[in-house]
Parts: structure tokens; sequence; C-alpha cells
């Protein structure tokens, strides 16, 4: 096996890049010890214990450790805002830099792509959706028998063959235990909370005058990790003095108490009762509000979905930095933007303020609201110099949106919302490489909105052209079929322009270009009518497709009409499909070397957006133009290449019937041109490149950066 074709960055973890924070490992070598042991020994580890605890933290160790024992990749799945459990091997495949474009299960495509691979998947946060982990772990560890598994849970999976290693508490001294300042650094509580302390204030020292006070700290913490970096934080404004007394109050302690006679979710929970009680009441109003955001949100978000009765938009800023000082909410760059998070344990507590209050209704529909306009602009603004940025924040609100569209189909009424969301994001389920997941969406929300709507209409096109784009014809054509019958009975002349179109692309994708030159060319005069940029570049680049595989010299003409219009709205995504047109169209007029510039041009706009399906395309007409240029080498090499490229997103080119002629008719010429031999073995030199370095490879020639060794390029 290889895991060449993984592309895109997922949420793997590269071989020599640390992923854990080893200033915040405190007091685990024993665990970190026990753990490699147990993965030495069995292919599935579950570290269990409260939350709050570290289990993530000491997963993350685990990898960096083990990472030269997995050559095929390590591989981190956060599962803890995960609310579907329909998709979890979505979520998985897209970790593991897959695109569900295939019309296969994303459970076969993950067995098929690990099946000769040594890889280690980190599953985190598991008890949430303990028997669909259970379930998928069983199926991957049968299927792939030298992948590992390491699962972070609250309670074991229950899957044969587990070994499960308990994470216990932090230690600390015992109460009648007299102790030095020297010697605080056998106890991994204290060292905890010294290091915190500094970072909260550079001048906390640990001496005489109060270690006595941060031992019983720590005591009453009961020597978990969160809540001791909860209570650490505090030491910008308090005295540990101060916030002892603040904890035993809040605790209902004396001095004596040892908190091991609570149970340690218990003691978390009171410690996280007391730093929201800690907290000014707009800190605790924008905590409980935040729980609503899942994974990451922007700035922008947080004022636009927390504001509002009791937070003054203008206050939100200083809020949010409050509760960052106070380590209750994390921040972090991604992309030259601050992002902000809530530790999942720190979050499920903020929902359940946020229940008390009375709020989670409310705060739910405007989160819902705000991710509707969000995406209804990006759908507005897609043709256009903002395509790239689009696509990177989509990607960065992923998990926002999933919570937006589960809102939308498990509340009455909400289900036109969720079509909407659903239907307009065909732009994102199509670059992120999720066509699955935009199917799943569309499937629940058709379902629960049977009526005669123009949302219902767009999001059967919608659910169409995917199904088109994943090679499931089959499925596609009744949906088509019942996006027109009912534009027909709405007379809503964009939902029959769009239903045109896409019977075209049907018909296209089946290899019946000359009923697909009609029908495209229908819908390009129904959007130039109406105005419809979004519609008019998918119908002209299909239209120009379609003349292009069938000969017909009308490709140029409309193929420029495409191009034109993506540099006319400085769109770079789009302008790289009309170029990956026009190039098969001058491939098929004997121009392989200018067809070959137009790809090369295509091939490295896609890389920017890391669209595997486009990369896909590009690197297999590459492979023809070489052919047809007599490089027979190189298109073997390049052909190998695609070939990785088509597995990585779980489709084959040969299930679609227009691109058939031209993969066969480059497969005969450089068979016969090379021999079985030596194009045997230029295939495999390509598929050992490596999505990467065969992208190099097709852009630079010969001076491209030598690719990296075969073993690597799956942390790529």
């Amino acid at each position: 096996m290889s895991a060449h074709g993984a592309i895109g960055t997922g949420s793997h973890l590269r071989r020599g890049t640390p992923v854990g924070d080893e200033s915040s490992l405190v007091g685990r070598r024993r665990q970190l010890a026990e753990a490699k042991r147990m993965l030495r020994h069995s292919r599935l580890v579950t570290l269990t214990g409260v939350g709050g605890v570290g289990k993530t933290k000491l997963a993350a160790a685990v990898a960096d450790e083990v990472r030269r024992a997995f050559p095929d990749g390590v591989w981190l799945v956060e599962l803890g805002t995960l609310e579907d459990e329909g998709l979890l091997p979505q979520t998985v495949a897209t970790a593991l830099g897959l695109r569900d474009q295939s019309a296969r299960h994303p459970e076969d495509m993950l067995c098929d792509h690990l099946r000769d691979a040594r890889s280690l998947v980190i599953l985190d946060n598991c008890e949430h959706i303990l028997d669909s982990c259970a379930a998928l772990t069983a199926h991957l560890l049968r299927a792939a028998p030298q992948m590992c598994v390491l699962a972070t849970s609250r309670q074991p999976l229950g899957v044969y063959g587990e070994s499960v290693l308990s994470v216990p508490a932090l230690a600390v001294p015992g109460p009648r235990q007299s102790l030095s300042p020297a010697a605080a650094d056998h106890y991994a509580a204290l060292k905890l909370f010294q290091r915190r302390a500094k970072e909260a204030s550079p001048d906390f020292t640990l001496g005489p005058e109060n270690l006595e006070t941060v031992i019983r700290l720590c005591r009453h913490l009961d020597g978990i990790p969160l809540a001791i970096e909860l209570a650490a934080a505090r030491l910008r404004t308090l005295t540990p003095q101060e916030l002892l007394r603040r904890l035993e109050e809040r605790l209902d302690l004396s001095a004596d108490h040892i908190t091991a006679d609570l149970p340690r979710h218990e003691t978390l929970r009171a410690s996280i009762d007391w730093s929201f009680d800690l907290c000014s009441p707009g800190e605790q109003r924008l905590w409980a509000r935040l729980s609503v955001f899942a994974g990451s949100c922007g700035l922008e978000e947080v004022e636009a979905v927390c504001s509002g009765d009791g937070i003054p938009e203008e206050h939100v800023l200083d809020l949010v930095a409050g509760l960052v000082d106070k380590s209750v909410l994390i921040g972090e760059e991604h992309a030259a933007q601050v992002r902000y998070r809530l530790l999942e344990t720190v979050r499920q507590y903020g929902a359940e303020r946020l229940v008390e209050a009375g709020e989670k209704p409310a705060l739910q529909q405007r989160h819902r609201d705000w991710y509707h306009q969000l995406v209804d602009r990006a759908e507005a603004e897609w043709l256009s110099p903002r395509q790239e940025t689009w696509l990177t924040r989509l990607q960065s609100e992923h998990a926002n949106i999933r919570t937006a569209l589960e809102f939308c189909l498990s509340r009455p009424g909400q289900t036109q919302a969720g079509l909407e969301i659903a239907a307009s994001l065909w732009f994102h389920w199509l670059c992120s490489g999720r066509l699955s997941e935009g199917r799943h969406w569309l499937g629940r929300a058709l379902a629960l909105a049977p009526e005669d709507t123009v949302a219902r209409g767009k999001a059967l096109w919608v659910d169409g052209w995917l199904s088109v784009l994943r090679g499931d014809t089959a499925s596609a054509l009744p949906q088509l079929a019942e996006c027109r019958a009912l534009a027909l009975r709405l007379r809503d002349t964009s939902t029959l322009v769009h239903a045109t179109q896409f019977l075209g692309g049907h018909a296209l994708y089946e290899g019946d270009f000359r009923q697909a030159i009609g029908l495209l060319r229908e819908a390009v005069e129904g959007h130039r009518a109406a105005g419809d940029r979004n519609g008019l570049m998918t119908a002209l680049y299909q239209l120009t497709l379609a003349c292009a595989m069938s000969g017909d010299p009308r490709a140029a003409d409309v193929g420029k009409q495409c191009l034109d219009l993506c540099n006319e709205a400085h769109a770079p995504w789009s302008r790289s499909y009309a170029l990956w047109a026009l190039g098969l169209h001058l491939w098929r007029q004997g121009e392989p070397s200018r067809a070959a510039e137009l790809l090369r041009d295509a091939l490295n706009a896609r890389r920017v957006v890391g669209d595997g399906w486009g990369i896909a395309l590009c690197m297999e007409a590459l492979a023809w133009t070489a052919a047809s240029a007599g490089e027979a080498e190189r298109g073997a090499r390049l052909l190998g290449a695609a070939e990785v490229v088509w597995r990585s997103i779980g489709i084959s080119q040969s299930g679609f019937r227009h691109l058939a002629a031209g993969h066969e008719t480059t497969e005969t010429r450089l068979r016969t041109d090379l021999g079985e031999r030596r194009y045997g073995a230029a295939l495999r030199r390509g598929a050992r490149m490596g999505l990467d370095g065969a992208a190099e490879w097709a852009l630079y020639g010969s001076s491209a950066p030598a690719p990296r060794p075969p073993q690597d390029s799956a942390t790529q």
C-alpha cells in the first residue's frame, strides 16, 4: 500500500514535527512508557480517565514518540464536536487527507486506503459516539492488519483485543507530609502549577512562604491538570493565599479536608464552577454563549452571535481577552487570523450554563442564522477574487457549519433553512473533497422537506450534480428529473435552467456528447439571460468540455468565453477549470505542447486550494499530452502519479465515460512506445513520487526539487 495519495493537510501529524507541548505534559513519563509498550503488543490502545485529566496531551506525546514505527503516517482525528455519528467515516477520511468523492461508502474507501498501511490513527474524544467509534475501529483493524488505533475516551471502546490505560490525576503530597521547595518538582501537580503560575505571573516563585498554600490548592483540585491550569491562571489578579481562600469557600472545605473523598469528576466540576464564579458577569455570560460554537471561531463570529442581551458588541473583545487571560478560552493563529476555542470539558460546562440561563435555543438560532448568512455571502462572492479566501474560511468553519445543519435538521420548522445551507455549499462540497458529506446533508434535508419549494429544487440539482461527480450517474438521473418536474410545477425559471444544465452534465459524463451539447447550450443562454454568473461559468465550462471531447470546433470559442468570464471576475479556481477544458480541446486538435501549457497553469491553481479532484484531472490530461508529444517515459510516469491521486479520492477515472477514450488511447500508445516492461517501471516510478513530488515534477520537469523518499510521502 501507499498513502502517497493523501491530499492536503487534513489533521495529520508530520514526522519530525512535535505535536505535543512538552511543557504541558508534566508527570506522565510512566504513562507515556506504558502506552508505548501497549502499542507494541496491542493494535488498539485506549486512554481513559475523567475529563480534564490530560488524555489528549498524552496521546499527542505518544504519537511523537512512536511515529518512526508508523512510516505510512500518524493521523489525529478530533471527534469532540462531531454530533452526527453517520459522519464518523467521512471525518476520519478527511483527517487522513482523503477526498471523499466516490460513490463508494467512506468506510470502504478507508479500508482500502489503510489495507497495507503501517499507520497510527488517533481517535480523540470518543465517549459521546462510543458505539460508532467501536464499530468503525473494529472494521478498520480487521481490514488493515498493520495499522493501529490510539483512542481517548472516558470509558473503553469495548472492542476485542483492546488494551486500556487509565490516565490518573497528577501526584500531590499527602495531607500531613512536610515538603521543602526543592522537593516540589517530585510532585507533578506542584510542578504543573508552578509552570502555569509563572506564565500568568512571571514574578511567581514557589518558596517557603507559599508552598503549603499551593500544596493545599493542588490537593483540593485533586491533581487534575485542567483544574490546576485554570487555578494557576488566576495569579494574574490574585495571590496564592487569596486563591486558596476563595476555593475553600466555594467548595465549603475546611483547611484539612481532602478532596480525594470526592469522585474526581465532581472535583473537576467544582473547580470549573469556582473558575466560573471568579469571572465577571459579562465573562460568565460570554463563556456560556461561546459553547454554541463547534471547534473554533473568529472574533467576527463571536461578536455576531454572542453580543446583545447583556453583552454590548463593543465589549466583546475585552471579554474575550479576559477569558483568554484566565485560560478558559484558547487563542490560536490560523492564516493571519486568531481563532478561539474552548477545551471540550470547558465547552460542555458552558453549554450546561447556557441551558440554565434559558438562552440555548436563542443562541443556537443566532448561530444558525450567522452561518446561513455566511454561506449565502460565500456563494454570492464565489466567482470573484475571494475564491481562495472563501475556501479557506469555510474549511475553518466546517465544524460550525455541521452544527448549524444539525440544528436545522433536528428542530421542527427549520428544515427549509437546512436545504438552503446544504445546497448553497455546492462549491465547498466540491472543492474540499466532501461530495459524500454534501450528499449526506442534502439527503437528510430532502427526506424531511418533501414540499414543492424553490429550496427543494436547488437541493435536488445540487444533489444530482454531486452524484454525477462521484461517478454515480444512476442516482443522479432521478434527482435531476424530479428537479425539472418541480421547476415546471413552480414555474421557476432558475431551477429549470439548472435542471437543464445538469441533465446536460449527466449526458456529458455518460459520453453522450450530442445530447450534452444541446442541453448545455440551452442552459448557457438561460443563465446569461438571468445574469447568473455562477451558473453561466459552470455551464460554459461543461459545454467547452462536451465540445472538446466530441471534437466540436466550437470548443475554442466557448472555452474563451468561459476563460474571459473567469479572468474578468479574477476567480482563480474557476479559471483553472476553463484552462483545463481548453487544454483538452487543444490536445484533441493535435497541439499537445500548447495544451500542456494551459494544463500546467490549471494544475498550479488547483494545488493552492488542495482541489484533489482538479489535481487528478490535470495530472491525467498532462499524461495524455506527453504521450501525444512523443514523451513516452514522462507520460507513463504522469499516468502512474495520476492513478495514485484518483485512488486517494476514491475514484477510478475509468468510471467516467467522457474520459475513458482519452485514457485508453494514451495507455495503448505508451505500452506500444515503451513496451510492457518499461511502461510498468515508469508507471511505478510515477506512483512513488507522491502527490507533491509528482505535481512539482509535472510543473517543472527535471528542475523540480527531488521528491522525498517514498516512506515519507504519507506525512507530506
